[in-house]
């Protein structure tokens, strides 16, 4: 979501005449896009506007626009006074009214509505993976997520805008599709006519575009993978093998004071069907571990799942309390030293179901997305159909195809090694 906001932040600035630098002490404006999930996050946040204050030139402007501005509000102008803009998520169009006026302090974290995606001016060039947001918000009010404070309540955004989007993200060089949402599979939008669109209708849709050969989606709730979404997986071969369903924990009594009211029956109900709708799925997942109350016990239910569903690409993270949660007034909070030895554990069995899963890949040929060049130039980096970094030489001619047959020979952790074919 990030990633989207960053491109159409800089296709906007662009429209209004300005261009891209890396260096900051060159930029006439400096902005954070940024994230509050974490308290780690937010304080990387306040850490680089402080080097950013010292690195740039006196007239540029700066701030951040973002989720830690909405958490922030007027108080990020308290802790960077030279601060000259503060965004929410839904604000960050607003942008060129700094422009205009350099000397005024423009803060805007109202949650508003879709109004962002309608007043922005259209990429004039898609990236190979076009990001194509279809909802905000969310509605499931986990007790450790600060989302619908930063993000509001969910708004699906109308079927034919998305369908425009795409289309537009087709014709200007996409070949990939990734549809987001801080709850992804439950975008629900009825139009005029009183007819439902669900994503499994924005799936079907995007299949029909020549132009895009790969989609995929993220991130998903369990209890709106649907019946119809999952046979998507069976009847759209456009559609990737690949779903990250985040579990968060194995143990339902952790679930319960999560407020993720899905029991593990069901949640392996829908592993189960997926498997049937398409042998050759692969599922990844988000876990929280040290979450307030979290026994030994409770953890090990965890690792049982883990070792269950074989995860091939997880990210686990231990408890972060946030404001505005109901869970960081829980009592019964876990030590630190506990939360990062239950981390430690947890993450090196996923490490080794996904080296393991790496390995399994050697001398299969898997049909490739180009990413671009590596850091050195001797190599590029593709993306299998399961989201793994593949790296490959550059061909002599200097010349490779976005979408390409690798051979696998190598494989770590982290990657894959390959030769086009």
């Amino acid at each position: 979501m990030n990633v989207y906001d960053g491109w159409r932040i800089a296709a906007m600035l662009t429209h209004h005449g300005l261009t891209q630098t890396d260096n900051i002490p060159d930029a006439d404006i400096i902005i954070l896009n940024t994230c509050a999930v974490r308290a780690k996050a937010t304080d990387k946040v306040f850490s680089a506007l402080g080097r950013i204050r010292r690195a740039k030139k006196p007239s540029a402007l700066f701030g951040i626009v973002g989720c830690v501005a909405r958490e922030a509000g007027s108080d990020a102008f308290r802790r960077i006074p030279d601060l000259n803009f503060v965004l929410g998520p839904q604000s960050y169009h607003k942008l060129p009214e700094i422009l205009k006026d350099p000397d005024t302090k423009l803060l805007n974290i109202d949650l508003g509505g879709l109004e962002k995606f309608d007043e922005l001016p259209q990429m004039t060039h898609s990236p190979s993976v076009a990001y194509i947001p279809i909802q905000e918000g969310c509605n499931h009010v986990c007790t450790y997520c600060i989302v619908p404070y930063t993000r509001g309540r969910e708004l699906s955004r109308p079927y034919a805008d998305v369908i425009r989007d795409t289309i537009h993200a087709a014709k200007t060089g996409a070949i990939e599709i990734c549809f987001l949402g801080q709850n992804v599979n439950g975008y629900k939008y009825t139009d005029e006519n009183g007819k439902l669109f669900r994503l499994s209708d924005l799936i079907r849709e995007t299949a029909k575009i020549p132009e895009i050969m790969r989609i995929r989606f993220t991130s998903s709730y369990p209890t709106e993978m649907t019946d119809d979404l999952i046979d998507m997986f069976k009847s759209e071969q456009k559609l990737l093998p690949f779903l990250n369903m985040p579990i968060q924990s194995g143990a339902q009594n952790v679930l319960k004071r999560m407020n993720r009211p899905y029991s593990l029956e069901l949640y392996c109900d829908i592993i189960h069907k997926l498997k049937i709708a398409r042998p050759d799925i692969q599922i990844s997942s988000d876990f929280i571990v040290g979450f307030p109350g979290e026994t030994d016990e409770d953890f090990e239910q965890t690792m049982k799942i883990a070792e269950q569903i074989k995860y091939i690409n997880s990210y686990s993270f231990k408890y972060s309390p946030r404001p505005h949660t109901a869970a960081a007034l829980m009592p019964d909070q876990i030590p630190e030293n506990i939360k990062s030895e239950r981390l430690a554990k947890l993450d090196s069995y996923l490490n080794s179901v996904q080296r393991a899963f790496n390995e399994s890949c050697i001398d299969k040929t898997l049909e490739c997305l180009l990413e671009g060049p590596d850091k050195t130039g001797k190599h590029l980096v593709y993306r299998t159909p399961y989201m793994q970094q593949c790296i490959v030489p550059t061909p002599t001619d200097g010349t490779a195809p976005k979408l390409a047959q690798i051979k696998i020979t190598a494989a770590n952790k982290a990657s894959l090694r390959g030769t086009l074919e």
